[in-house]
């Protein structure tokens, strides 16, 4: 079993930045790749980024690209999302979830593939 516990979400002004955190907890963290995913209202979730468990790969959502980065601290059991220039688009219940499968090679973004989920983090951004 393993507990994700984001914190960090909040209410930012377009253009505005936050640092969202996830920690993990009840298994080895440093094998699993790690990912965040967001659900804006009224929509499914949707994948924003993962990274690998040695945090040497990422993979973005086209539209986080450039303004959002993931990183991962095997010490601490923690994965980070720094978004930047935030649009009130990605307004959102914010998602950490840790890889099904240990030593994955090949990032995966569909949500089946991730096993463990936390209980997300509300990001507003206001226009």
């Amino acid at each position: 079993q393993v507990q994700l516990v984001e914190s960090g979400g909040g209410l930012v002004q377009a253009g505005g930045s936050l640092r969202l955190s996830c920690a993990a907890s009840g298994r080895t963290f440093s094998i699993y790749a790690m990912g965040w995913f967001r659900q804006p209202p009224g929509k499914e979730r949707e994948f924003v980024a993962v990274i690998s468990w040695n945090g040497a790969s990422t993979y973005y959502q086209d539209s986080v690209k450039g303004r959002f980065t993931i990183s991962r601290d095997n010490a601490k059991n923690t994965v980070y999302l720094q978004m930047n220039s935030l649009k009130p688009e990605d307004t959102a219940v914010y998602y950490c979830a840790a890889d099904r499968t240990s030593w994955r090679v090949r990032l995966v973004t569909h949500t089946a593939e991730f096993g463990y989920w936390g209980q997300g983090t509300q990001v507003t951004v206001s226009s």
